[in-house]
């Protein structure tokens, strides 16, 4: 990750007590320096003066040593750093935004927390963050309009956040002109957003590859089991994946009326599926591409239910990489939520300090990662 600026003095510090030197218990601080915004943003309580006496020097100096802001000798600096350490002194990150006009807090929105993936992007976005030394506040965006209207002008307008990443959302135009008014870089995941940088994968080419891995073994009854193209969030994956297994079955003049069955994006949704699905011999599939691993997973335990042996008798390959897919031995599509969520953070941030930084729009590789589901289809099921 790039350089940035020493985020410790600017961080989100509880400093409730420190330990007095001279008699050996801990005092409340609660006496703040009215002329604070002219301290380089460390709060001057008593503390800070405290800070100054041990180190030997004035507590201007003492507060420019310890924000960073302002030329201090690097002895002098780490003179008034172990003084403050040694009283537990911590700087306060409520009186360094009055210097800086940043919190650093990054608003994150996101339409729903259940699901692994959700939960595998907040991951890589919250460690890098932490790792930058800024904060992250979370917003649940729904689809009503009065809500999302609420977020944008009232939370991530006055909440003073300094950037907004957006996963899994399509920010409309005039949600991104309101944010640029006000300065704050916008950064998406999950699909192209014009006008802001994005992070995202090729749905299409994810659901191709995954089909021309079975055409590749030799199968030809090949069913696709995705999203609910009538009930999809934004940027339409079921939509692009159901466009690339077709396309796939097209190229290979493989095409068929009964190519596609809407599921649940689950296992659950996957597992009623198969035991549909498969349970006529005559009619069955010989492989199934699903449109996520849940549903992939869902599928194999029906199988197994139905006797069905995987992947002599019926090959499964889904899509997404998730954790469960090593257990289970799937056949996937990898791609890597938390990476994308890590790389949102860095052109965020690469925003924050260059606003004037063209959008990119950034495609993350897949990978094919082959195990136990897939192989050739048996000898009399060709064809």
């Amino acid at each position: 990750m790039d350089e940035h600026p020493d985020p410790h003095a600017d961080v989100d510090y509880w400093n409730r007590f420190h330990k007095s030197r001279s008699d050996g218990y801990a005092r409340r601080q609660s006496v703040p320096d009215t002329d604070a915004r002219h301290n380089g943003g460390v709060t001057a309580m008593a503390g800070l003066a405290d800070v100054a006496a041990l180190a030997g020097v004035s507590k201007a100096t003492a507060s420019r040593a310890l924000s960073g802001r302002g030329y201090v000798s690097p002895a002098t600096q780490a003179k008034v750093k172990d003084a403050a350490a040694a009283i537990g002194f911590v700087a306060s990150a409520t009186a360094a935004s009055l210097v800086t006009g940043q919190s650093h807090n990054v608003g994150v929105l996101i339409p729903v927390l259940s699901r692994w993936y959700f939960s595998e992007v907040l991951e890589g976005v919250e460690s890098a963050l932490r790792e930058a030394g800024y904060d992250l506040t979370l917003y649940r965006l729904s689809n009503d309009d009065v809500e999302r209207r609420r977020v944008f002008d009232y939370f991530l307008m006055r909440k003073g956040v300094d950037a907004v990443i957006a996963v899994g959302i399509a920010i409309s135009q005039e949600e991104i002109a309101l944010l640029r008014s006000l300065r704050k870089p916008l950064v998406g995941i999950g699909g192209d957003v014009p006008g802001i940088s994005t992070v995202s994968i090729d749905d299409v080419a994810a659901a191709r590859r995954a089909t021309d891995h079975l055409i590749g073994l030799g199968h030809r009854r090949i069913l696709h089991l995705g999203g609910d193209l009538e009930h999809q969030m934004d940027f339409h994956v079921h939509e692009k994946r159901l466009r690339g297994v077709r396309e796939s079955l097209d190229g290979a003049g493989l095409g068929h009326p009964d190519d596609f069955r809407p599921v649940p994006y689950s296992i659950q949704g996957g597992h009623a599926a198969g035991l549909a699905v498969l349970a006529d011999a005559v009619t069955r599939p010989t492989a199934i591409v699903a449109g996520c691993d849940e549903i992939a997973i869902g599928v194999l335990i029906a199988a197994r239910q139905l006797g069905i042996p995987v992947p002599a008798r019926l090959s499964v390959v889904g899509i997404d990489g998730h954790p469960l897919a090593e257990m289970f031995q799937l056949t996937t599509i990898r791609q890597i939520p938390s990476a994308l969520g890590t790389l949102a953070v860095k052109l965020v941030l690469d925003r924050l300090i260059d606003d004037e930084l063209d959008p990119e729009a950034v495609e993350w590789p897949l990978e094919m990662v082959v195990r136990g589901s897939t192989t050739a289809p048996f000898i009399d099921e060709r064809g």
